[in-house]
């Protein structure tokens, strides 16, 4: 009928197919090529989304099309081909790897069949068609993890839009859970923990260890984004965990862009500061990030090192994320498990064999009852 809302469906569905449970891993996202032309409507999409940027639309829209995106996708062309390698952009081949790595590892701690997905919010493979792919492979349950461990609306939050813009539009939407946040996670923690001693064997210690989180505007935080908090708390139990004071573990935040305030202290200003102030190495870590990226491989460890060496320091130290190592798997693993409590697919008992025997008798009704097979 004209009118009728027009819901996304599964044409020749099988009753054959066995359910699964899926974990559908989100990060940021990542341009297709280090190129103006490839950046420029990643960028569009992006900062195009309200859940980013809190202005009036039509304003912004203005801002965004007659401005920023006839400069910025150049320089930020630049900024990827820094970092850029052959199999392409990092963000996107860690968490590649992050995702293989939590399919073997959940593979090896459970019997059932358990899909572990990755989606960008922006870019490609986008949430819709991760989604619609894995409805198309028999995910009936599917637990959402973004890959930011503190929640702030203008990273989890837009994830969270897009997956709901996506199920709203299925005529059969799977079973959902979301995890808003991880940022005192044990074994996050520990994770994260260990990684500073593994890189302090390996490099040595600097003066420091700086602990620089992505930032956001601070209006955003005076209306009722808890992310600040939820990073002075990660920040403050990694100090804990490898008994350090705040002075040798301060923290900040990076990533500013505009006129407008953001939360502070920033780490531009405070690598420019220690290097000012005679300190001649600094260990950088970014805990807001699960894999690396641009704002980590080229902001901190590239543009960070020559402001710190440009105000008088030597050696800005950049910590790695911890990406697809054992211990970040592990913990996200253990993060999956206590969320998918109670769904068969995720039962340390599942029997593959008796679910098949329910489903071929499942599908016997359903044909006497009238289904096509």
């Amino acid at each position: 009928m004209p009118g009728t809302p027009n819901y996304t469906g599964l044409a020749g569905h099988s009753h054959d197919t066995l359910p699964q449970a899926g974990v559908l891993l989100v990060n940021l996202g990542t341009p297709d090529a280090p190129t103006a032309a490839a950046v420029r409507p990643y960028l569009a999409q992006f900062l195009g989304d309200p859940r980013v940027i809190e202005y009036p639309r039509l304003l912004w829209k203005a801002i965004l099309h007659g401005v920023i995106l006839r400069v910025r996708p150049k320089r930020s062309a630049h900024a990827y081909a820094r970092i850029w390698t052959e199999q392409g952009s990092p963000l996107r081949v860690g968490s590649e790897a992050l995702a293989a790595a939590l399919q073997a590892e959940l593979g090896r701690r459970r019997p059932g069949p358990i899909r572990v997905a990755l989606a960008m919010r922006y870019g490609k493979p986008a949430v819709a068609d991760t989604i619609a792919q894995l409805q198309r492979e028999g995910v009936r349950r599917l637990l959402v993890l973004p890959l930011y461990p503190q929640y702030s609306a203008t990273s989890t939050g837009s994830v969270f839009d897009a997956v709901a813009d996506t199920i709203k539009g299925l005529r059969w939407p799977p079973e959902l859970r979301q995890i808003n946040d991880y940022h005192a996670e044990p074994a996050y923690i520990a994770a994260l923990a260990d990684s500073v001693r593994t890189h302090w064997e390996r490099n040595g210690r600097g003066e420091k260890l700086l602990m620089s989180f992505h930032g956001i505007p601070e209006r955003y935080l005076r209306n009722g984004d808890p992310y600040f908090c939820q990073c002075h708390a990660t920040a403050r139990l990694l100090r804990e965990a490898l008994g350090l004071s705040a002075d040798e573990a301060p923290m900040s935040f990076q990533s500013r862009v505009g006129r407008e305030r953001w939360l502070h202290p920033y780490t531009d200003e405070t690598v420019k500061a220690f290097g000012a102030q005679g300190i001649k190495r600094i260990d950088v870590i970014s805990p807001g990030f699960a894999v690396d990226c641009l704002e980590t491989l080229e902001e901190i460890a590239m543009q960070n090192g020559e402001f710190f060496r440009e105000a008088g320091g030597e050696t800005l130290s950049y910590i790695p994320c911890l990406n697809a190592t054992s211990a970040h798997v592990d913990a996200i693993a253990d993060l999956v498990l206590r969320h998918t409590q109670g769904w068969p697919e995720f039962a340390q008992d599942y029997d593959a064999a008796a679910a098949a025997v329910r489903l071929a008798e499942a599908r016997e009704r359903a044909c006497k009852a009238g289904a096509h097979a």
